[in-house]
């Protein structure tokens, strides 16, 4: 079933709906009947009511629009209703009189129409084949963004440059002062008019960005200049985009000169910020620039559909290192034999591939460990029973995309979890779901929200002291000031051209600076929430990472969020929904051999917390220190010193095959046999005279020339 905030939406569309329809309706009643006053309000309130849908609901407008009723039609009908209205109180006779009237309703649409085609081709006109940032590149000729209003909202726009023209009419029928009409329509003229002319001006020489062809070239001559030695390519949906940036700091500390290649547009502004150039190319046949370029080796954090256009390179080397390691099948994807060489953290996923038998030899297998882990806090001993509660963090993964319930504690075991955290009054529950779950099986969203019900239940019965105002203007101003690094903070007028020119170039230090900027907004941010109430926590912020460091004990899945806790060594919990007893459950997937198992009734929930607040009733300590080692690979040398060594030698193996090639080529070439010469050319040439081929001669012959030597 629906949401409570889902069914409410919906609710408040229908009865925009209905009331628009409603309106729509008196109007074409007053107009007939004639009724003014009836006329004046239904026509007043159906604008105000779309300029209204316009701001707060574009979805009903979206709709709308589909079945032909968008807002062109309705503000025409609207109009249309208003002249038939005035004809009608002030009889047909005046329709000679009210000629301007319709003149200047007629030129105010079509200059609305030529607003409209200027705009289509302004934003043409600002379409470059790719994007970048952190790249200086005012090659480019990039300018400003013209007003959003004119070039990108068209139903705001015609709906309020109609304001004039609709209030005019409505007070000329109220009045019967043709004179309002004029203006009004005059006024509507007037804007829409000079709305056109000044969004013409970015159509001129010196406001018009690169062509295409003159971007491409200028993608090729920066490519030359910058030299670019190993990238990271991401494809991916609007909630994908954590896949690839947890891997920015790993890429930007790695020898050489680095480059991220995305090929969505939005795709973008979901990369945090990073001091690395980036460059979004949407089109498969731009992406070949990268084959004429010094790129060596591209990593690739996730498989997509756009993943094998890249792999066409021959030139570069490709390595799989994907976003997260588990027990799952999606963690051994038979997709993973396409790359040159498979990243993985430690021996289990080594030998979780030669299990899997898909086809990635092991020689192909490089173990770097996991770099990105660095900021989680290790463990503690005894932290938990010395605080007043403690928190158990929830993070259940998504349903996937194969339907299997196991995949997912929410659905078949979350309510019990939730339930029986929440009847201890020393927990602080943290909730933070998957930011797919209910994506594509609607029963783990239900199951989300009523977990999400049952947490705010709990709080409303809950009470102790909170945090000073003090606390919260901390958090305010840190949040303003993390928003000010972020790539999110924008006028709203701004395009991809002009988001571009404000990105050429990074401040030096920036992206170090935002971590600082992250991690104070962190310590705000749980410094202002009271310690004994219970947090859902959906938004982007705080990460993950950050929910590990706050929590004394994790309750998951068989996912990559259990591998990645076990850095911390902190004890862990994984629901078993997958309908196979503890032991199987266990030898079938390594990496909860060191968690308690919870049955999907959440079944010793209670010595599970016992055990996480005694230090010496934790009898899994050993073996998680144990796992960590086999999941994550050993402390020594560093991660990212591993992780850097791979690359490099990724690079190399791209330099040896290039190094081949320029050999094969060159042998080829001088095995060729000289050109044929033509006609006129053997005419020319010098006469060489050529002995003719020998022939052995017959016994007879050998006879007579040996009797003539003999005589």
């Amino acid at each position: 079933m629906p949401s409570a905030g889902t069914t409410t939406r919906r609710a408040v569309q229908l009865a925009a709906l209905l009331t628009m329809l409603v309106l729509f309706a008196a109007q074409l009643a007053a107009a007939l009947v004639p009724h003014a006053p009836l006329l004046i309000t239904a026509s007043a309130a159906g604008l105000a009511l779309d300029l209204h849908l316009q701001h707060r609901d574009p979805g009903l407008v979206a709709v709308l629009g589909k079945i032909r009723f968008d807002v062109m039609v309705r503000q025409l009908l609207r109009d249309m209703l208003v002249l038939v209205g005035l004809l009608r109180l002030h009889g047909d006779a005046s329709l000679r009189g009210y000629a301007p009237v319709f003149v200047g309703l007629a030129l105010f649409y079509a200059a609305h129409l030529a607003c409209q085609i200027t705009a289509i081709l302004v934003r043409r006109s600002r379409t470059l084949p790719f994007l970048t940032r952190n790249i200086d590149a005012s090659g480019l000729h990039l300018t400003v963004a013209p007003p959003r209003l004119l070039a990108r909202q068209h139903g705001r726009r015609l709906l309020r440059f109609a304001v004039p023209a609709t209030t005019g009419l409505l007070v000329t029928i109220g009045t019967d002062e043709e004179l309002w009409a004029v203006a009004g329509v005059g006024t509507a003229f007037a804007l829409a008019l000079a709305g056109t002319v000044h969004l013409a001006g970015w159509l001129l020489p010196g406001r018009r960005v690169a062509g295409e062809q003159q971007a491409l070239e200028w993608l090729d001559g920066w490519l030359a200049d910058y030299r670019p030695t190993v990238g990271m390519y991401f494809s991916g949906g609007t909630t994908s985009a954590y896949q690839a940036n947890m891997w920015l700091s790993t890429l930007a500390a790695l020898d050489g000169r680095p480059i991220i290649v995305l090929r969505e547009r939005f795709m973008m502004q979901k990369i945090e910020a990073t001091d690395v150039p980036i460059v979004c190319i949407p089109k498969v046949v731009h992406l070949m620039a990268l084959e004429k370029s010094s790129l060596k080796a591209v990593l690739h954090p996730a498989n997509s559909g756009k993943t094998s256009q890249v792999l066409r390179m021959p030139s570069i080397k490709h390595a799989f290192i994907n976003h997260g390691e588990s027990d799952k099948l999606s963690s051994c994807n038979p997709y993973a034999k396409a790359y040159d060489e498979v990243w993985v953290a430690g021996p289990a996923a080594r030998e979780r591939y030669r299990l899997a038998d898909i086809g990635v030899e092991d020689k192909d297998v490089v173990e770097v460990g996991r770099p990105q882990l660095a900021p989680i806090q290790p463990h503690k001993p005894g932290a938990a029973g010395d605080d007043a509660y403690t928190t158990v963090l929830y993070a259940p993964t998504w349903e996937g995309w194969d339907g299997n319930p196991g995949n997912t504690s929410v659905m078949l075991a979350g309510e019990n979890i939730v339930r029986a955290l929440l009847a201890d009054p020393a927990v602080r529950l943290l909730y933070k779901p998957h930011p797919m779950t209910g994506s594509v099986d609607p029963r783990a969203g239900r199951a989300d929200q009523r977990i999400q019900a049952m947490i705010r239940e709990a709080n409303a019965a809950r009470s102790g002291p909170r945090p000073g105002p003090e606390a919260a203007a901390e958090l305010a101003r840190r949040t303003t000031e993390l928003d000010r690094l972020t790539t999110s903070a924008f006028r709203d007028s701004a395009d991809e051209i002009e988001r571009m020119l404000l990105q050429t170039t990074p401040e030096k230090g920036r992206a170090a600076t935002v971590e600082a900027a992250t991690a104070a907004w962190e310590a705000a941010y749980w410094a202002s929430l009271p310690e004994w109430e219970h947090q859902i926590i959906t938004a982007a912020r705080p990460a993950l990472y950050s929910c590990f460091n706050q929590s004394d004990l994790l309750v998951s899945d068989v996912s990559s969020v259990v591998s990645d806790y076990l850095i911390s060594e902190k004890p862990y919990a994984v629901a078993n929904t997958s309908g196979m007893d503890e032991e199987e459950f266990k030898a079938t997937f390594p990496t909860v051999s060191a968690a308690t198992i919870l049955t999907p009734e959440a079944d010793g929930v209670a010595e599970l917390l016992a055990a996480v607040r005694d230090p010496e009733r934790d009898e899994l300590a050993t073996a998680r220190r144990e796992l960590k080692v086999q999941l994550l690979g050993p402390s020594e040398p560093p991660s990212l010193v591993r992780f850097n060594a791979a690359a490099l030698a990724l690079a190399a193996k791209a330099d040896a095959r290039r190094a081949r090639m320029d050999a094969a080529r060159s042998s080829e070439a001088s095995e060729i046999p000289p050109p044929r010469l033509g006609v006129a050319e053997e005419a020319e040439a010098p006469s060489v005279a050529v002995p003719e081929p020998a022939v052995p001669d017959t016994p007879d012959q050998q006879q007579r020339r040996a009797a003539a030597q003999g005589g």
